[in-house]
């Protein structure tokens, strides 16, 4: 029994779509945050032009505020002008970091619509279970990985940053633009260098975060056996099921029973009802067949709707035994049952 609680299987593609529309998925902030930064870096690169040209344009405008007399009109033009300004330099490039976001997290888990991580949680507010996740391994260990980043990053940074500060001497000399482009040109390695080593961290962070995930949904064997009893359905339910089925295919197939050419029989156990439409089959067809009470109806009907009932025991057990309903009669049973037919027409004058 305890064997059975073990959580030991891994989890089904059920379990795995139960999560997903709770909200949980294996999400990686750092494989987030790369592709953000990366982005960022590149954007900046690429709207630097852009982002320079709405600056020279900010600062020529407040240059030619200089002696102006201020008042409240003019601090509203203030204002409207430098927020107009400072919008068309950061939506650039905050929408291209916006869409970076989002292609990182639908290329971890694909696309995701669902509102039942932000519904509120009474459980999440319990002080105690707070404190318990606060001091928790896992966030021991978060705090850990965050730290060994940081060093790490800010270590390989620092140590091409004073690398570069052995140029200073030599950059002095430089004019202006020489030294602006070296400046560019060293923050650029810098930040590619630093970029390069949070990309590492992130490649093994999703590793981490999707063991993680996947080791948290395995079930116990126990857990396994009660999903597939639950999506095959409950075995006493089934067996109602298939018995309402049998009873719907039996009700259609007395229903038939008047449409027959002759019900062969042997006297007590055995009734089949046989139709022969040559316009519409190439041999007579079984449309019912039953033992015992259902052939005590079948005959009954046939009675009843001036049918021909025909006592022949070996091709009654025959055909019920090998030509299922609405199935037409092997080629082997054609003289039998021809015979049958025969004198049945006969009987009608056909």
């Amino acid at each position: 029994m305890a064997d059975d609680q073990e959580k030991t299987e891994e989890p089904t593609p059920k379990k795995i779509e139960d999560a997903r529309k709770e909200g949980n998925v294996p999400k990686s902030q750092d494989a987030s945050g790369v592709m953000s930064l990366f982005v960022a870096i590149l954007a900046t690169l690429m709207l630097f032009p852009f982002i320079a040209k709405h600056m020279v344009t900010l600062f020529k405008y407040y240059f030619s505020l200089i002696g102006t007399p201020v008042d409240k009109l003019f601090v509203i033009d203030i204002i409207i002008v430098s927020v107009r300004e400072v919008l068309l330099m950061i939506i650039p490039l905050a929408t291209a970091v916006a869409v970076a976001g989002i292609v990182a997290a639908f290329a971890q888990f694909g696309f995701l619509f669902t509102t039942k991580a932000i519904v509120p949680d009474i459980k999440k507010l319990d002080p105690i279970k707070g404190i318990k996740n606060l001091f928790s391994l896992k966030k021991l260990i978060e705090g850990i990985k965050v730290t060994l980043k940081s060093f790490t990053t800010l270590g390989v940074g620092f140590v091409f940053f004073f690398y570069y500060i052995t140029e200073l001497p030599t950059v002095a000399l430089f004019g202006l633009g020489e030294q602006l482009e070296w400046l560019q040109e060293k923050a650029l390695v810098i930040a590619l260098v630093m970029l390069f080593i949070i990309f590492v961290f992130a490649i093994v962070d999703v590793m981490i975060v999707r063991k993680q995930y996947f080791d948290g949904l395995k079930m116990s064997k126990q857990e396994v056996k009660d999903e597939m009893k639950n999506m095959e359905g409950d075995p006493q339910i089934k067996a109602k099921i298939r018995q309402i089925q049998m009873e719907t295919a039996r009700r259609r197939m007395m229903a038939e029973v008047p449409n027959a050419d002759v019900v062969i029989t042997n006297p007590t156990h055995y009734a089949v009802a046989i139709k022969y439409e040559q316009e519409k089959h190439a041999a007579p067809i079984v449309i019912a067949k039953g033992v015992d009470n259902v052939a005590q109806k079948i005959k009954k009907i046939a009675r009843e709707n001036d049918v021909h009932i025909v006592q022949n025991p070996p091709l009654a057990r025959t055909l019920y035994k090998d030509v299922e309903v609405e199935k037409p009669i092997p080629q082997e049973l054609f003289a039998t049952v021809a015979e049958v037919l025969a004198y049945v027409y006969k009987m009608n004058k056909k």
